[in-house]
């Protein structure tokens, strides 16, 4: 049984290392109950600002380069702490928003964590980070950065500011509440704090980190 689910596993993550995904669980589960069709375009990692992934390793996950999926100290953090928030790493959202669904529960963290593991183990990081602003949700029913690009700012994702960028950002946590079109003073504020991130982080550079070895 065990080395059946592996296999499976395999055969489900492997694929997306270098197909693009059609769709995603969290897509599907918003055509199925929504009236308007969701808006999602992929676009190649190159193809976007570099400024955009940066804003979001920034806003959600500085650690990425280096763990292997779980950032284990804001885990800890939060369990000791005794709060509600995440300490959900952009592997886990990948895992979560491509193969699970949207209500908490203790099996969705399960296979979450199942599911980041072989992820973190099958894909390199740059293609992670590459599924993850393809297809996280930057509005409502707005997924990943190409339409998102279109739809806040009338212009294709290579073109994004680094001010844009970091206000995509800002929206992630909860896309649906925050808006880049008519961000709020707290947009305004994330955004800002995500910016003074980036450069602290050094820049576009930083990104150099996540490129494949034989890149």
């Amino acid at each position: 049984m065990a080395a059946s689910g592996v296999a499976l596993t395999v055969l489900l993550v492997l694929p997306w290392r270098w197909i693009a995904p059609p769709t995603t669980a969290f897509m599907w589960q918003d055509a199925r109950g929504a009236d308007r069709p969701v808006d999602q375009v992929w676009v190649a990692f190159d193809d976007i600002a570099p400024a955009l992934p940066l804003a979001v390793i920034a806003a959600e996950d500085q650690k990425f380069p280096d763990h292997h999926g779980f950032d284990v100290e804001a885990i800890v953090d939060v369990v000791v702490a005794g709060e509600s928030r995440g300490a959900s790493t952009i592997s886990q959202q990948v895992a979560k928003n491509l193969f699970l669904w949207r209500e908490r529960s203790w099996v969705r963290k399960g296979l979450e964590a199942w599911l980041t593991v072989w992820i973190e183990v099958l894909w390199p990081k740059q293609r992670i980070l590459e599924v993850h602003v393809n297809v996280a949700e930057f509005g409502d029913g707005v997924y990943g950065a190409e339409a998102a690009s279109w739809r806040f700012f009338d212009r294709p994702p290579r073109e994004l500011t680094e001010r844009q960028a970091a206000r995509l950002a800002a929206v992630l946590p909860s896309p649906r509440k925050l808006s880049a079109a008519r961000p709020s003073d707290y947009v305004r504020q994330r955004e800002r704090e995500i910016r003074r991130q980036m450069k602290r982080l050094g820049g576009a550079t930083f990104l150099r980190r996540l490129e494949p070895d034989d890149a």
